[in-house]
């Protein structure tokens, strides 16, 4: 038996702003477990705890309608593990965070933040809505200026002025964005040329970044940032970074101490002991955001979960071949960092002795990114299809 603690989600930010802005439909952006050209056993639940002596997890039935019943957990049994368990978002027990802002961590949260967004445009549309409501209704507060903020901002600012001047003449004016992020200025993973150049393309299109901002607090109408006072938002979006699970915290395994804990395996991507003999636990492997080599430290990225996922699988599939003590170390290939900022255009981080570029090049390098995560090719061709069909009949995003 092969037991992975897996999600049947793409867990791409990227997608999840295609979909949450209308570029493609949502079903696109999954990538199911269950299929009929696959031959696996899929339980879905969720992993409360792992006994590596017995070879054993403890599971309770993952489902959002219903807490963890006693009775309802069971434990399987494994000869090979995979953890990947991800994270979730760090709120940093900022008050009011977990009950008032949304956040893109998977299709759901698309869902919510596009439905949200218009229900917003037809309040705003009221007859009796004054002005300053209408303002305070369609602000949108983005909370973290990293690539996932600057580019949810980036798809809001397109969609504002091109489909929702059709659909909501009379409000979508008034629809403003905001990026509030704690550090002195946004996107900080490029260097500075990139960054303020990006900084100066968001100010020309009237979008307001705020750093150096410090949240106090958040309540259901507005959040009270230090020194600034109380800000009226009408949806607030929280893309600050990540956190360790619960499952992570609890396991007996070696973990980083600094910053995001995460689960420490070695070159081979086998999950070490916690003692300080650096052993391994047999058949045992971690990936994703909430793993990471020791001595040799990658960041929370898709692109390194899927490296190290091709890794695990090229290794069981040669294993019966060549051995499992055959197998080479674990190589990361890095890829150059590429982020949308709005209209066409986007930024790329520079490799090596190459600079960093801008322009529209940069923002399809960005845009095909979203076809070649996509998993199947009905999905990429269906994906591909959807966007030649938008240049001409623009996007729908008016069907829920």
């Amino acid at each position: 038996m092969l037991l992975f603690r897996l999600k049947a989600v793409l867990n791409i930010p990227k997608v999840f702003i295609f979909n949450s802005c209308g570029l493609f439909n949502f079903y696109l952006a999954e990538e199911p477990v269950r299929s009929k050209y696959r031959k696996c056993r899929f339980i879905k639940a969720s992993v409360l705890d792992v006994d590596f002596g017995s070879r054993s997890v403890r599971c309770a039935p993952a489902f959002e309608d219903g807490e963890i019943v006693s009775n309802d957990v069971f434990d399987l049994e494994y000869d090979y593990l995979v953890l990947a368990p991800g994270c979730v978002p760090n709120t940093f027990n900022t008050p009011g965070v977990p009950e008032n802002a949304l956040f893109m961590k998977n299709v759901s949260g698309a869902m919510a933040v596009r439905k949200l967004l218009f229900d917003l445009l037809e309040k705003a549309s009221l007859p009796n809505c004054t002005i300053e409501r209408r303002k305070e209704l369609l602000h949108v507060a983005i909370v973290g200026g990293g690539p996932t903020g600057v580019e949810i901002t980036a798809e809001l600012d397109d969609l504002a002025h091109k489909e929702l001047q059709d659909l909501y003449p009379e409000v979508a004016e008034y629809l403003r964005i905001s990026i509030y992020d704690v550090a002195p200025y946004i996107l900080g993973a490029y260097d500075q040329k990139l960054h303020e150049y990006a900084n100066d393309a968001l100010l020309k299109r009237n979008i307001a970044i705020e750093t150096n901002s410090r949240i106090e607090k958040v309540d259901k109408h507005a959040l009270y940032i230090k020194d600034k006072g109380r800000i009226p938002y009408g949806m607030l979006l929280w893309v600050t970074g990540n956190k360790a699970v619960p499952l992570v915290m609890n396991l007996d395994v070696k973990k980083t101490k600094k910053g995001l804990i995460r689960i420490l395996t070695d070159s081979r991507l086998q999950v070490l002991k916690s003692n300080a003999t650096n052993e391994v636990y047999d058949n045992v492997f971690a990936l994703g955001d909430a793993a990471d080599i020791e001595g040799s430290s990658l960041p929370t990225t898709a692109e390194v979960a899927v490296q190290k996922a091709r890794y695990l699988v090229n290794f069981f599939n040669s294993r019966n071949a060549i051995g499992p003590s055959s197998s080479v170390p674990f190589a990361y290939r890095e890829r150059q960092l590429v982020s949308y900022i709005g209209s066409r255009d986007g930024i790329i981080a520079g490799k090596g002795d190459k600079e960093g570029w801008t322009g529209r090049s940069a923002w399809l390098a960005w845009r095909s990114g979203s076809v070649m995560w996509t998993r199947s090719w009905r999905n990429r061709v269906v994906i591909i299809l959807t966007w030649i069909v938008n240049v001409f009949f623009g996007k729908e995003i008016a069907k829920m």
